[in-house]
């Protein structure tokens, strides 16, 4: 496995942009899978009355398919009909009211990986504006193309439809896009044919176990290695 750390520039204004230099230095590497062409969009984004509260991960799938490939965990914005009939807090000052309970329905915990457990959410009320938000658009990250795990790297994920979702949820929270850097690491692999595919599963759970515990990552996405080519995969984390 062979990683390499980037940064992901993202320069200030009102509407960020992708940077070039948010690119991979690593090996290459493959990978099948279907990949849909339903990449979420900024029109399924309701405003936020907390923007640290969204949908308790419990409402959404732990499939790992559906969190890698179809982008499960962008459904943790909650839907417009449940903030009008159930309000995210007592009032809309933005700040979490310590005298009345929350509704279960709403978290701060963010699926910000393909596990859908506890011990591996992202806590959003502890990040600044800046990482809570870009956080939140990367839910949406997915590929857009079978061959992502050889092909070049920001043409193999959905990074525009990210930085459009980024760039809605700064306007509805009134947010002008300061210069901000993001570390990006990369990994490019090939699994070897006696590999114990359920061991590596465990350790590489165990892992990103650990790095929630020590803060967490903005977001670590992997795919689905091709078993019957050549066993390349990619993944990444923020």
């Amino acid at each position: 496995m062979a990683p390499s750390a980037d940064v992901f520039h993202l320069p200030p204004d009102h509407s960020p942009h992708r940077s070039n230099e948010y690119s991979s230095k690593s090996l290459t590497t493959t990978e099948v899978h279907e990949i849909t062409n339903t990449s979420p969009s900024p029109q399924n984004i309701p405003a936020l009355h907390n923007p640290t509260l969204i949908l308790n991960p419990s409402f959404i799938t732990t499939d790992f398919d559906g969190l890698r490939f179809d982008a499960a965990a962008f459904n943790q914005l909650p839907s417009a009909a449940l903030r009008h009939t159930t309000p995210l807090t007592p009032s809309d000052s933005g700040a979490v009211s310590t005298s009345k309970p929350l509704s279960p329905v709403y978290s701060t915990h963010l699926i910000s990986s393909p596990y859908n457990t506890p011990d591996h959410y992202l806590d959003l009320s502890t990040l600044p504006p800046p990482s809570r938000l870009f956080a939140l658009a990367l839910t949406a990250l997915q590929p857009t193309h079978p061959a992502y795990a050889t092909e070049p790297y920001t043409s193999s994920l959905n990074f525009p439809a990210v930085l459009s979702i980024l760039q809605e949820l700064c306007t509805r929270e009134g947010v002008t896009w300061q210069e901000t850097s993001f570390y990006v690491v990369v990994f490019r692999s090939q699994l070897r044919q006696a590999v114990d595919q359920e061991w590596l599963y465990r350790l590489d759970s165990e892992s990103h176990r650990e790095a929630c515990e020590s803060g967490g990552l903005l977001k670590y996405w992997f795919g689905k290695a091709d078993l019957e080519g050549e066993r390349r995969n990619l993944a990444t984390c923020e």
